[in-house]
C-alpha cells in the first residue's frame, strides 16, 4: 500500500523504514529540512539497532522515501500515519499542537478519502478532535477515517519490536478503515486487536503505566532487601518465574527515564483526573521513582563525604542501553547532581556522547569504558550497556583512587568484586563478608 508517515522521530522512522521493508511504499514527511536532507543523504539522525542499514537499503529500492512537504505526502498516499512529537506541559497533561497542527495540514491537502492513523502516544478522545479538526478544515469536504494505532516500540529494540510485534491494536469508529489496516499489517503476522477508538487510545497509557509500576514495585522491595540482608536479583527471579507476573520489568535500578514512561504517566494520571478518578497508585510510582534516585545519590555522599573536587568516573549516560537518547535519564541527572555538588565528571557511553555535550559541559569525555576510571576516588555504572560488563575490573581497580564503585543497575557479581577489593555499592543487595 501507499503510506505517509509524518513525523521522523524515533516512531515515525522506524515505523516508516519497517513498512517499507516489509513491501508498502513509503514517504516520510518532517517539516525539519536539515533532518531530511540527512536521511535523503543516507544519514541517521537517531541510533536504533540495525535502522540505518534498513533505512538505506529501502530508500535504494525506491519503497522509501524523505520528504518536507505535508501536501505531497498526503496526496500521493491512501494512509497517513500521525508520528509527530506529543510532549508534557509543566501540569503532567499532554501538549497537542503538533497533532493539531498536522491535521490541519493533512485537511488542507486532501482531496480525497483517507485514513490518519494516530500512531503518537495521546489522550483518549483524541482521535475524536482529530477527526473533528479534519472535517473542520478540509475544503474538498470529502470523507476521512480517524484511527488509534499506538506503538509498542522499546527504544534500543525497537526495530526488532516493529516487525516481530506480540499484538497490533487498531482503534475504529467505523469498519470502514479495517481492511486496509488488516492488510499494511498482514506481513508481520501477529495477533491483530480491533476494539473502539478510546479503548486503542488507552491501552499505550494503560500498558506503560503498568511497566513503570513494575519497575517502583521491584525498586521498592530492593529497600526491603537492603535492610534485611536479603537479595533483589534472587527475590526477582523467585517471583518472576510464575507465569501471572513474569520476570520482565523486574530489574532493580536508579529508576525508570527516557520519553515515554515519565511522561505517559503523568499524562494518565491527568487524564484521570480529567474523567473523574484520582490514579493515587500512580502517583506512589512516581514517587518511588523519584526516591529511588535519592537513595542511590545518598549512597554516594555516604560513601564518598564530601563531593568537591573528587573525580567521579560515570559509564552510561543515555537513559536505557542500545540508543542514544538522553531525554529524562537518570543517568544524565546523577551527572548534574554530582557536578552540583563540586564533582569533577570522567564520563563514557558508547552512543549518547555527542548528545550529551550539548546539555552537559565542563565534564571529560572519555572514548574508552576502561580509561574512564583513571585517577577516580570512585567509579558509578549509570546505564545498562552490555558491554559494560567486559570492563576491565583488574585494571579499573589499579587505576583508580580508590577502588570504590557504585553500581546503579547490578551489573557485576558481589563475590567477584569483593574478591577484587572494591568497595561496591549495588541496589537491594550486599556483600554477606
Amino acid at each position: 500500500m501507499k503510506i505517509t508517515i509524518i513525523g521522523t522521530g524515533y516512531v515515525g522512522l522506524v515505523t516508516g523504514t519497517c513498512f517499507a521493508e516489509v513491501g508498502h511504499k513509503v514517504i516520510c514527511v518532517d517539516c525539519d529540512a536539515a533532518k531530511i536532507k540527512l536521511l535523503q543523504e543516507g544519514g541517521v539522525p537517531i541510533y536504533e539497532p540495525g535502522l540505518e542499514e534498513l533505512i538505506q537499503k529501502n530508500a535504494a529500492s525506491g519503497r522509501l522515501a524523505f520528504r518536507t512537504s505535508t501536501r505531497e505526502g498526503v496526496e500521493q498516499s491512501d494512509v497517513i500515519f500521525i508520528a509527530v512529537p506529543t510532549p508534557p506541559l509543566p501540569d503532567g497533561s499532554v501538549d497537542l499542537s503538533f497533532m493539531e497542527g498536522v491535521a490541519r495540514d493533512i485537511a488542507d491537502a486532501m482531496t480525497s478519502y483517507k485514513i490518519v492513523v494516530d500512531k503518537s502516544t495521546v489522550p483518549v478522545k483524541t482521535g475524536e478532535k482529530v477527526s473533528e479538526t479534519i472535517r473542520r478544515y478540509c475544503k474538498s469536504r470529502v470523507e476521512v477515517d480517524v484511527v488509534s494505532n499506538p506503538e509498542f516500540l522499546r527504544e534500543g529494540f525497537a526495530v526488532e519490536d516493529f516487525l516481530k510485534p506480540d499484538r497490533v491494536v487498531i482503534g475504529v469508529r467505523s469498519q470502514r478503515p479495517v481492511t486496509a489496516l488488516r492488510e499494511i499489517y498482514a506481513p508481520f503476522n501477529c495477533p491483530i486487536i480491533v476494539t473502539d477508538i478510546h479503548s486503542a487510545e488507552l491501552i499505550k497509557h494503560a500498558a506503560n503505566s503498568f511497566l513503570a509500576l513494575k519497575i517502583s514495585y521491584i525498586n521498592a522491595i530492593s529497600v526491603l532487601c537492603e535492610a534485611s540482608g536479603a537479595n533483589v536479583q534472587e527475590v526477582a527471579n523467585g517471583i518472576g518465574m510464575d507465569h501471572r507476573i513474569g520476570r520482565a520489568f523486574l530489574d532493580a535500578s536508579l529508576g525508570f527515564g527516557g520519553s515515554c514512561f515519565p511522561k505517559d504517566l503523568s499524562a494518565f494520571i491527568k487524564i484521570s483526573e480529567q474523567l473523574g478518578y484520582d490514579f493515587g497508585l500512580l502517583k506512589e510510582v512516581q514517587k518511588i521513582n523519584a526516591q529511588q534516585m535519592d537513595r542511590f545519590f545518598k549512597k554516594i555522599v555516604d560513601t564518598l563525604w564530601v563531593l568537591k573536587e573528587k573525580t567521579v568516573g560515570v559509564l552510561g549516560l543515555a537513559f536505557k542501553q542500545n540508543t542514544d537518547d538522553i531525554r529524562m535519564s537518570p543517568a544524565m541527572e546523577l551527572c548534574h547532581r554530582l557536578r552540583k555538588e563540586g564533582a569533577i565528571l570522567r564520563v563514557h557511553d558508547p552512543q549518547a556522547m555527542e548528545k550529551a555535550k550539548a546539555v552537559l559541559p565542563n565534564v571529560t569525555y572519555v572514548s574508552d569504558m576502561n580509561s574512564v576510571a583513571d585517577g577516580c576516588d570512585a567509579l558509578v555504572v549509570a546505564t545498562e550497556w552490555p558491554q559494560f560488563k567486559k570492563l576491565d575490573l583488574d585494571r579499573v581497580r589499579k587505576v583508580m583512587t580508590h577502588p570504590i564503585m557504585f553500581d546503579g543497575r547490578n551489573m557485576f557479581d558481589l563475590e567477584e568484586m569483593e574478591r577484587l577489593g572494591f568497595i561496591y555499592k549495588s541496589i537491594g543487595r550486599q556483600c554477606q563478608s
